[in-house]
């Protein structure tokens, strides 16, 4: 009889790891709860009939090694992933198993990068930060848009939401990327990035339907620009956001997200766009989108 294969959800309690969670069940697969709050992990366990409870810290690393053990693969969803992604990467690679994470965060993704690929490899364990919204779908369309191009002198990545209303976890994580920068900003720019002190700038993008023409800010670098960078060459990554969701983002009242269906997801919407180009191709840029809006 074959065993239903088993993924621990690290930060299961939370926005993202409930979704997570529901997710891998809706797929027949059985979630492992863990977290750091035990009582958060019965809480999520009694209302989804789920009895693998397994609470963990990341300063414990036996009680991450029992989060993961018997595990497929081990899902953070923790934040802020600066303290987060570490930890559970060791466990990973001392289980031997594959390590996803849906951080946004982008300092830790290149700290991810920096620590572990190498040993990921030698292992032959998969780490793969950023696999959610911010990151792995620009980069999945990025990579639809190259094809078969080699390099690219631009990839621009263009995110229209209706609204962005940020998690506790979302704003925790982008204090903690404010703090690495010191005020400054982060730009992919001659095949690098390097981190600037001016204002970002602002254009319009012309997104396609329903969005339309909408006020983006300009070099907006996000968790994507950190995969991209490490598979499709190109000169240049840049990505946009609507101005309306940067201030959504920046201000400090803006709600946080709320239930409008069953599932628990909210009612903000998206179009993603990314546009590639290469110089000395005669069809013109290449594109591929996303979109949620209707």
């Amino acid at each position: 009889m074959k065993s239903t294969p088993s993924v621990t959800v690290f930060g299961a309690s939370g926005h993202t790891g409930r979704f997570v969670v529901a997710e891998l069940m809706r797929r027949g697969w059985a979630p492992t709860l863990s977290g750091r709050d035990a009582d958060k992990l019965q809480a999520v366990g009694a209302e989804l009939g789920l009895k693998d409870l397994r609470p963990a810290t990341i300063d414990d690393p036996a009680s991450l090694d029992r989060a993961l053990f018997g595990a497929s693969a081990v899902i953070n969803c923790a934040g802020p992933f600066a303290d987060t992604a570490g930890p559970v990467v060791e466990a990973a690679l001392r289980a031997r198993i594959p390590y996803l994470d849906v951080a946004a965060e982008v300092e830790a993704n290149l700290d991810t990068f920096e620590r572990f690929a190498a040993r990921a490899q030698d292992a032959g364990v998969v780490v793969l930060p950023a696999m959610a919204f911010y990151g792995g779908l620009g980069d999945l369309l990025a990579t639809a848009a190259m094809d078969d191009w080699t390099a690219a002198d631009e990839i621009a990545i263009a995110y229209g939401l209706s609204s962005w209303e940020p998690t506790p976890g979302t704003r925790a994580a982008g204090q903690v990327s404010r703090q690495r920068r010191d005020g400054r900003r982060l730009v992919f720019s001659d095949g690098r990035l390097e981190l600037r002190s001016d204002s970002a700038p602002l254009t319009d993008w012309t997104f396609p339907a329903p969005l339309g023409t909408q006020p983006v800010v300009g070099e907006v670098t996000m968790a994507d620009t950190i995969t991209i960078a490490r598979h499709l060459p190109s000169t240049e990554i840049r990505s946009y956001m609507t101005v309306s969701a940067m201030k959504d983002l920046s201000d400090p009242d803006t709600r946080a997200p709320s239930a409008t269906d069953d599932s628990g997801r909210s009612s903000q919407t998206f179009v993603v766009e990314v546009v590639v180009r290469a110089a000395g191709w005669s069809g013109g840029p290449r594109r591929a989108a996303a979109t949620s809006m209707p």
